[in-house]
């Protein structure tokens, strides 16, 4: 039976990762066992020593029977036969025991997970509930702490040495458990040199937590539990950094941990003075907001979304013979655009694939119907009808290139994809396979924008739409969607009719007047971001002004088939920014 002598406990902190090091009870835990995998069995020893504040308050210590074959090696390495463990408890009478004695403790032990692997695997096989404690893993902890230079590597006898324990370990475990009691006690010295003193900074100290997320992680506390966007401000309330999250403070907290490795961010941690916090009615005016703020501030540390201005589109101008144009904005020039573009490379690659589909010529220059002008080589590789010759009446080049490249803007792209791809069939057929790729290549980025743009000009056509979807909380997400803007959001209370909450939302709906292009009064990024939303299963529409719909033969119809190209593209090109 196990043994152990356990004293009278103050009372536990409510919260036990604020409890000093100090202060703390500790339970310090060794296996023995069959040197398997834990299964719930496996476990020839339990030893645990209870400590606090450097004081010993009880052992816990038995042999326990595995029932099951002991290896060789493993007694040769820990001196425990079968013969000894025959009379031993077995784990599901032992368990019971040792959970009651480590209850309420911080459980410590050398390389920790395969210790609590044990243990939980043990209990789950034998229908006991794991506590779920605090663990400390002093091996993870050493790593930290200590320098190469000191220690050559972080084995318990190692530790143990370093440390001058008065009980060195041998491979059983209530000895090996006392040994790691003075390897704790060593290292806790060793933390506060490091400024850690509590549960919770050892343990984001053992995380790699930076100074600098350390020293900051007060700008954290008192953030709401809600859906919004958060600013990092710095000097002269500079916003550093924005982001957007459906809880705020488990955001925010996130930064001070070590599953922030970002070095830019520490660098932003490190400058930030405040954390901002404001409240949206729900996720899509978070994102909105944060996209909003983004633009209007570009803070330094965002990457994303800073420059939403910098787009580009594919003009066809209004000449006699028309031409292709990369330029920066729509204007209300009657002319057909293709767009948005993130870069110029997107759009120059579109309109590469757009000269390869139609005979629309590449130069620049402006043509006289009057006047010629000597043809260029593309004429005579019969890449371009020539109508700076005019070999071509502009009647028939506006019907065999011009007209096609406007019909793909609005509504069918099939003559420019099925130009494309009896293109690619021929290089294909003759072997030139890179060629051929990069044929496809231009497709894709053609064909992409496409579809990116009539989806667009579906939403942003609309006056006004209203939409709704079920808050998690009960009651519904309210939405109103002017020209592709978010003009309002609100949330109905849970088991109340949404329609007094909506008229209110509507009454302070923002006032979005009509523009022209594709969007007209919100970015692409803000108006894809809507539809995203509003394409969720659970969305409803509650109103619209007119139809929302796209041309039944448009740009969307070769979805799956854009979908195959980049797929069988071995590299996908960001065309979005």
């Amino acid at each position: 039976m196990a043994d152990y002598h356990q004293e009278t406990l103050d009372a536990l902190f409510d919260d036990p990762r604020a409890a000093t090091l100090f202060a703390s009870t500790f339970v310090v835990v060794d296996l023995e066992t069959t040197g398997g995998a834990p299964d719930g069995g496996g476990i020839t020893e339990i030893g645990a020593v209870k400590v606090r504040g450097g004081e010993i308050l009880g052992e816990f210590g038995t042999l326990v029977n595995p029932e099951e074959r002991l290896p060789a090696f493993i007694t040769v390495l820990t001196g425990i036969t079968e013969s000894m463990l025959v009379e031993a408890p077995t784990i599901d009478t032992v368990l019971p025991a040792f959970l009651e004695f480590a209850a309420g403790a911080v459980l410590v032990a050398h390389n920790a997970p395969y210790d609590t692997g044990f243990l939980k695997a043990a209990c789950a096989k034998h229908g006991y509930a794991w506590p779920k404690p605090i663990v400390l893993d002093t091996a993870a902890i050493a790593r930290r702490a200590l320098v190469a230079d000191e220690v050559p590597n972080n084995k318990l006898s190692t530790l143990a040495r370093h440390f001058r324990a008065s009980t060195q370990p041998i491979h059983r475990a209530l000895d090996d458990a006392r040994a790691t009691v003075d390897v704790l006690h060593g290292l806790i010295a060793r933390l506060g040199s490091h400024k850690v003193h509590t549960i919770g900074e050892t343990i984001e100290f053992v995380k790699a937590v930076s100074p600098s997320q350390r020293r900051k992680r007060h700008l954290a506390e008192g953030l709401p539990d809600a859906p919004g966007v958060y600013v990092f401000r710095g000097h002269k309330d500079r916003p550093l950094y924005i982001g957007t999250s459906s809880s705020i403070a488990t955001r925010v907290r996130s930064y001070f941990t070590a599953a922030e490795k970002r070095a830019r961010i520490d660098e932003m941690i490190n400058a930030a003075d405040r954390v901002e916090a404001i409240l949206c009615a729900h996720s899509l005016e978070a994102e909105v907001r944060e996209l909003r703020l983004i633009a209007a501030h570009k803070p330094p540390y965002n990457r994303r979304s800073k420059f939403p201005e910098r787009v580009m589109w594919l003009k066809l101008t209004g000449e006699a013979y028309p031409r292709l144009s990369v330029v920066r904005e729509v204007q209300p020039d009657g002319a057909a655009y293709l767009g948005p573009f993130g870069s110029r490379r997107g759009a120059e690659l579109a309109a590469a694939g757009i000269y390869d589909a139609l005979p629309i010529r590449q130069c620049t220059h402006k043509l006289s119907l009057r006047t010629k002008t000597p043809a260029c080589a593309l004429a005579e590789l019969g890449r371009c009808p020539a109508p700076c010759e005019h070999r071509i009446s502009p009647d028939d080049y506006e019907t065999a290139a011009a007209e096609p490249f406007r019909t793909a803007t609005t509504g069918d792209p099939g003559p420019v994809v099925r130009g494309l791809m009896a293109r690619i069939e021929t290089l294909s057929t003759a072997e030139r396979f890179e060629d051929a790729a990069t044929i496809r290549t231009r497709l894709i980025a053609f064909l992409r924008t496409a579809i990116r743009m009539q989806r667009l000009v579906s939403l942003t056509s609309l006056p006004e739409l209203i939409a709704a979807r079920p808050a998690a909380k009960g009651g519904w997400e309210l939405a109103v969607v002017r020209h592709g803007r978010l003009a309002a959001a609100g949330v109905s209370p849970p088991r109340v009719h949404p329609q007094p909450t909506l008229d209110v939302v509507l009454a302070t709906a923002e006032t979005v007047l009509p523009g022209h292009g594709p969007t007209p009064r919100a970015s692409p990024e803000e108006t894809e971001r809507i539809l995203a939303w509003l394409e969720r299963p659970e969305t409803r529409l509650v109103k619209a002004d007119m139809g929302w719909s796209s041309p039944a033969t448009g740009a969307g119809r070769w979805r799956p088939f854009l979908t195959r190209a980049e797929a069988a593209a071995s590299v996908r090109i960001d065309l979005e920014g």
